[in-house]
């Protein structure tokens, strides 16, 4: 089946072409935090309108992730729909469980195929792969031209210093990374704070198991991943929950 995840082959390699392959190796309101990553976001290069973007949605599907990958694969199709007024959008899926297992799908354009693939995965116990992720975006902003990868998660056990290697490699291919952190860990905040800050992207908590949060995170993304700062301008007048957002910004 096109788009099929596949098992690595490798620790550090994929298939060319856009097919399946292995991969590489007291605080603000949750509110606060998703204006200040719509904020963020609308300041940054636009893309223009009417092209195709494309994104690398990355979760972390270790074996505490489960509800968060439930309420995401009910959500991806709102992203596919914010990105259909501007041009279109193609998705890369990329998720890391259990022991070493790291895996991608192809590009796919649409939100019902990406749903049925996401509903065929279960959430394993395992460690952490961020930098696997990282590499994977790397490669393809280089053979792409990946606009946006945006990543949730909710837990960093990786040496921070190696992922920073590879975030500022992203930085330098200006492929913002927006990290979407579930929760309160501090060792995680700290990394995804300085791997968004090292690719220009940008970092933003949600609360544990808050679907509208969510979905307000992945839709600005997408509108970004389609036409940049200007989509998420428009995105404010369409009434939606982002409005409220981009309403509050000074």
């Amino acid at each position: 089946m096109s788009g099929e995840p596949i098992k690595p082959n490798s620790a550090d390699k994929i298939t060319e072409g856009g097919k399946a392959g292995s991969l590489p190796e007291a605080r603000p309101s949750a509110s606060e935090d998703i204006a200040a990553f719509v904020a963020k976001a609308r300041a940054m290069s636009p893309h223009a309108a009417g092209s195709r973007g494309r994104l690398v949605f990355a979760l972390d599907a270790t074996m505490s992730r489960q509800p968060t990958w439930d309420m995401a694969c009910a959500l991806q199709a709102d992203m596919f729909r914010e990105a259909a007024a501007l041009g279109s959008l193609d998705i890369r899926l990329v998720y890391y469980r259990g022991l070493n297992e790291c895996r991608a799908t192809g590009w796919i354009s649409d939100s019902a195929q990406l749903a049925k693939l996401m509903g065929k995965i279960d959430c394993r116990g395992g460690n952490t792969q961020i930098g696997k992720v990282l590499s994977e975006a790397r490669r393809e902003a280089v053979s792409s031209g990946v606009r946006v990868v945006v990543f949730v998660g909710d837990a960093m056990e990786e040496r921070v210093d190696e992922l920073c290697v590879k975030a500022g490699e992203l930085g330098l291919l200006k492929v913002p990374v927006f990290m979407f952190q579930e929760g309160h860990d501090n060792v995680a905040e700290q990394a995804f704070r300085e791997i968004a800050r090292l690719t220009g992207g940008a970092w933003c908590r949600f609360d544990p198991g808050a679907a509208a949060q969510l979905r307000e995170l992945l839709r600005a993304a997408a509108a970004y991943a389609a036409g940049g700062r200007e989509a998420l301008l428009r995105l404010s007048k369409t009434g939606s929950g982002a409005a409220k957002l981009l309403g509050q910004m000074k």
